[in-house]
């Protein structure tokens, strides 16, 4: 006997249970690993230097053993996990250089550099340490000095990699230089040695995160239904 004839409608109707299910199953993957790579998210603790323009702070494009800042400048360094310049914590105290080096009157063959020294809150610190209170100081150097060495004449100790990194100022934090901290736990481990002076650098290969991109999985979504879609225009014209 020769099989019952399955209207188009029959097909639609078959494949409508396994499709919402295979639909429900990739959102429900989705969202498994787009909050793996969220929870994995990293950030790196590291002291970022910034400038003042008067107003507002920037972010240095510069490392300060290579910025020499001119008479009256402002500039602050705030320790804090972050996980580029795009989102790093800037100094929580204005960049006000009248009122930094008001007490320190202007003298021949000096300049003054208003320093903030934020060592950033409790959450940031190192398992174990807590950080000193934020202060403002004004450098008297010579002309030609450094923002480095501006910062040295007023808050050593200062310690720094073998890449020139600066890693601690007035000692703190005690250990430690640019390392990556996971973001699901806060636990911390070393990083690779950093080249520049003002943060760390981080690897073309991705920004911390653990998870496939949202575009990935929008990919593979839209190659699922394409396939769905042309079996059932198959078995329409059957």
């Amino acid at each position: 006997m020769g099989s019952a004839a399955v209207s188009p409608a029959q097909v639609t109707a078959r494949l409508r249970v396994p499709l919402v299910a295979l639909l429900a199953a990739l959102v429900a993957a989705s969202a498994v690993l787009l909050g793996a790579g969220s929870a994995q998210a990293a950030g790196y603790r590291y002291w970022s230097f910034w400038e003042g323009n008067g107003k507002n702070w920037e972010y240095a494009t510069q490392g300060p053993s290579l910025l020499r800042p001119d008479d009256g400048t402002v500039q602050g360094f705030r320790f804090a996990v972050s996980e580029d310049s795009g989102d790093a914590d800037q100094p929580r105290r204005a960049p006000d250089f009248g009122a930094i080096c008001a007490d320190t009157p202007a003298k021949d063959g000096k300049k003054r550099v208003a320093l903030v020294i934020d060592p950033g809150t409790t959450a940031d610190a190192p398992d174990g340490e807590k950080p000193p209170a934020l202060r403002t100081v004004c450098a008297q150097v010579a002309p030609d000095a450094s923002s480095a060495e501006a910062l040295a004449a007023v808050a050593k100790p200062l310690r720094y990699d073998d890449s020139a990194m600066l890693c601690a100022i007035s000692g703190y934090p005690r250990t430690g230089c640019g390392e990556q901290v996971s973001g699901d736990s806060g636990s911390a481990k070393p990083s690779d040695p950093a080249k520049t002076t003002d943060g760390p650098e981080k690897s073309d290969e991705g920004d911390g995160g653990g998870g496939p991109s949202v575009g990935l999985l929008v990919g593979i979504g839209a190659v699922l239904l394409l396939g769905i879609a042309a079996v059932v225009q198959a078995r329409r014209r059957r």
